[in-house]
């Protein structure tokens, strides 16, 4: 049986984008980085790796694939967005958010797009 070993992103800058999202989810390099490729795993036990690599493909404005955050209730959204905004992420002025949202969209330090998800209300 299959199951997902690691998400992999594109990204521009891999030092920048390893250091965003090592702060972000907790998790360390598996090994010494590379200029154009690092594999992040959490610090604290087993959980979905995370791959970084060089790309120069340009960002999708609506990408097909992207992360999904989870945050316990609605204070714990709200902190977190905080949270990742200072290590450097940005707001998206996304047109497509319906009435009583319960995810906020927010893109990575290379403009990779994710979203925080408010679970407390599924």
């Amino acid at each position: 049986m299959l199951r997902v070993g690691s998400v992999v992103l594109g990204v521009s800058d891999v030092p920048r984008a390893a250091t965003f999202w090592g702060e972000a989810l907790g998790y360390v390099p598996r090994e010494e980085a590379e200029d154009d490729w690092v594999v992040l795993i959490p610090a604290q036990g087993a959980g979905t790796r995370l791959s970084l690599g060089l790309s120069e493909t340009p960002l999708q404005e609506n990408p097909r694939i992207h992360l999904d955050l989870y945050a316990g209730d609605a204070a714990d959204q709200a902190a977190e967005v905080e949270r990742l905004l200072s290590l450097g992420a940005q707001r998206v002025d996304w047109d497509r958010y319906p009435e009583d949202a319960d995810f906020v969209v927010l893109a990575d330090t290379e403009g990779n797009r994710f979203c925080v998800i408010d679970t407390g209300r599924s």
